[in-house]
């Protein structure tokens, strides 16, 4: 049995990513994939081309992930996975994210091929050098004055599913008593 007829006999001949029927075709999940049916999906033009080219990705078509996102499949939680941090800015993104688990092989995969994963990339790092990472938990340091709210953020507060702010490796953002704010790095520890 081919890689293609392994994959198409596991999705039912859907796109593991939508569920579309039309323009299927095999995908290697990078950044390692061997080929197998265990390291690939099954998704259509659509999928395919907004993966390769994130200036093309209409957000809403990824809706759908709020449904494949719970395959039992590595390989559609890897991407899965990806796309919803790719699309974290979105607002209901980061809610998927925040409700995916991932066992600890699965996210290391799929944060191998995150976009950006480069040694070169802007790492966001709390104040005693974690590494953070989108929908990570961490817990403020200090009390800190919320400016544009009347509360100050009190120390010991953990703050859940963090945003990373892209342009800028000092800041991420969460919610604190219901507001999304922006926080400095050096304030926060990762938590777990």
């Amino acid at each position: 049995m081919t890689t293609e007829q392994a994959l198409h006999a596991r999705s039912g001949s859907t796109c593991e990513l939508c569920g579309a029927t039309d323009g299927l075709g095999v995908y290697e999940v990078p950044p390692a994939s061997d080929g197998s049916a265990e390291q690939s999906l099954l998704v259509c033009q659509t999928c395919r081309g907004q993966i390769e080219n994130p200036d093309q990705v209409d957000a809403n078509h990824w809706r759908c992930l709020n449904d494949s996102m719970w395959s039992q499949v590595p390989a559609v939680q890897v991407m899965a996975w990806r796309m919803l941090t790719r699309l974290s800015a979105e607002g209901w993104p980061q809610a998927l994210l925040d409700m995916l688990y991932l066992d600890d092989e699965t996210r290391a995969w799929a944060e191998a091929g995150a976009e950006g994963s480069d040694e070169h990339a802007v790492q966001h790092v709390d104040a005693h050098g974690a590494v953070l990472a989108a929908g990570d938990t961490v817990t403020l340091i200090k009390d800190l004055d919320v400016k544009g709210a009347n509360f100050t953020a009190k120390r010991g507060t953990a703050v859940r599913g963090i945003s990373l702010v892209a342009d800028n490796p000092e800041q991420i953002e969460g919610r604190v008593e219901g507001q999304q704010i922006v926080i400095l790095t050096k304030f926060v520890k990762k938590s777990g």
